[in-house]
């Protein structure tokens, strides 16, 4: 009885031993397993185990949005409502900004946020409070985003500083907004006929690449008011309207497909071309008249002030021509720009005539013998380059007494008024010829007349282009 009694007791005292040897070994190793988790964040580059975010009972695991979304369980290749009617997708577009406007390349650069509305059921979820969540870039590319591009777009990007600018917010009922920032550069075709006189109207046309209008439908969300412009100001234009429209495209191959226009109405400022163009063109032609007052025997002074005119105009009408594209009709600065050279290159030609006629007469004068076999031009010009009257008799052509009959006995004596009878009164025209001749024989009469027919024809040419253009 002693002897179960001792054997009774050594079990018990075996077994309290056990218990606390392997309690402190338990605890020891715990310890060792938390020392080791907090070493393994330094160790492998901030990796917390994962058995301790399981024993940690202060953390509660979220649901992921992939499967709030139940994004693994759905075929997101195809659109929503795929075998049924056009999904419809409404688009809202804010313009940013209009960064260039090219009329080399006939090209357009604006950058806009690019909105699109949509209803995916498929993204439903449950939520007590009935509020969005927003995700970025990441979450778009395993679902199904329409297909939009930019018709006859050159070059077009996301912004992706410092992450891509891309914005998806999905609702509980499926609704679903899409925003995107982006910069385009697309094609505006311009009529130039008129520059810089002109008025240019450009759009941005929006479709779908691979839905026709049998599976998507675009269009405008709010209208009108779908469209939103900043203040934008450019240099060279003025924006006039903005407004969006929308219409249908047809391709032989794939059919109809719905297009958003964005249009807008560039009137360009002016100002700048009459300070680098115009101005500088009305000061060369009025420059060149000048030569209308100097001596017509200054031959140096003469020509050298129609020779400057005439490269300074083709310096302005290239310059002009580098900065415009190489079309194929008349620009209104061509116009312009060639009208006005002409009147310089006619100053030129003007002074040719008076110096020819000038020679002829000296000719003439010289073989009646008015002016001395002894007198050297080259002498006279050798100093100054012009004749001078003490020098040279340059004497008018009479004036001609008109004639009232043949016979010279009834000719009317030089104190006698020469006035005919009342019913007689005749008077001679000249004809072409003599007024060719008149003025051969008086050539310093081309410089009186061209001193008034210039400015008066300038003048009605002015008139008439900015009348027409304006």
């Amino acid at each position: 009885m002693k002897a179960d009694v001792l054997a009774c007791l050594a079990l018990t005292a075996a077994s309290f031993v056990a218990t606390a040897t392997g309690g402190r070994s338990s605890n020891r190793r715990r310890h060792k397993e938390v020392f080791l988790g907090e070493n393994s964040k330094f160790k492998f580059g901030g990796r917390i185990d994962y058995k301790l975010k399981r024993q940690d009972s202060t953390k509660t695991l979220l649901i992921k949005s992939e499967q709030l979304l139940r994004i693994e369980e759905q075929d997101f290749a195809i659109r929503p409502g795929f075998g049924g009617s056009a999904i419809p997708v409404g688009i809202d577009v804010q313009v940013e900004s209009i960064d260039s406007i090219s009329e080399v390349n006939m090209d357009f650069t604006m950058t806009l946020y690019l909105r699109h509305y949509w209803k995916d059921e498929r993204l439903s979820f449950p939520s007590h409070t009935n509020q969005s969540r927003t995700f970025d870039s990441r979450l778009v590319k395993k679902i199904w985003v329409p297909d939009v591009f930019f018709v006859h777009s050159k070059r077009s990007f996301i912004h992706d500083t410092t992450m891509e600018n891309i914005m998806l917010r999905v609702y509980p009922d499926g609704n679903i907004l899409y925003s995107v920032r982006v910069t385009v550069t697309a094609l505006c075709s311009m009529d130039f006929s008129s520059f810089p006189l002109d008025t240019q109207n450009c759009s941005l046309e929006l479709e779908s690449y691979a839905y026709n209008e049998n599976d998507l439908m675009l269009y405008w969300k709010n209208g009108n008011d779908s469209l939103r412009t900043d203040e934008i100001v450019l240099s060279q234009f003025f924006i006039e309207h903005f407004h969006a429209s929308s219409g249908l495209a047809f391709y032989s191959s794939t059919g109809w497909y719905n297009r958003l226009f964005i249009n807008f109405i560039l009137r360009r400022h002016i100002f700048f071309f009459m300070l680098q163009t115009y101005f500088p063109t009305m000061l060369m032609v009025v420059l060149s008249w000048v030569s209308f007052w100097i001596d017509r025997r200054a031959v140096p002074a003469r020509v050298s002030l129609g020779i400057t005119t005439v490269l300074t105009m083709s310096t302005i009408i290239t310059g002009v021509s580098s900065s415009m594209p190489q079309v194929s009709y008349v620009k209104a600065v061509d116009i312009y720009l060639w009208t006005s050279f002409l009147f310089v290159f006619l100053s030129v030609i003007e002074y040719a005539a008076v110096n020819y006629c000038t020679t002829l007469e000296e000719m003439r004068k010289m073989r009646r013998g008015k002016i001395p076999s002894t007198f050297n031009a080259s002498q006279a010009m050798a100093f100054d380059g012009c004749f001078h009257d003490n020098d040279i008799e340059l004497t008018t052509f009479p004036r001609m007494a008109p004639a009232l009959t043949s016979d010279p006995l009834t000719a009317p004596s030089p104190n006698s008024d020469l006035r005919p009878p009342e019913g007689t009164r005749l008077r001679r025209q000249r004809s072409v010829r003599e007024n060719v001749e008149l003025l051969v024989n008086n050539s310093y009469m081309i410089d009186s007349y061209s001193r008034l027919a210039f400015p008066l024809s300038y003048l009605l040419f002015n008139t008439v282009y900015w009348s027409l253009y304006c």
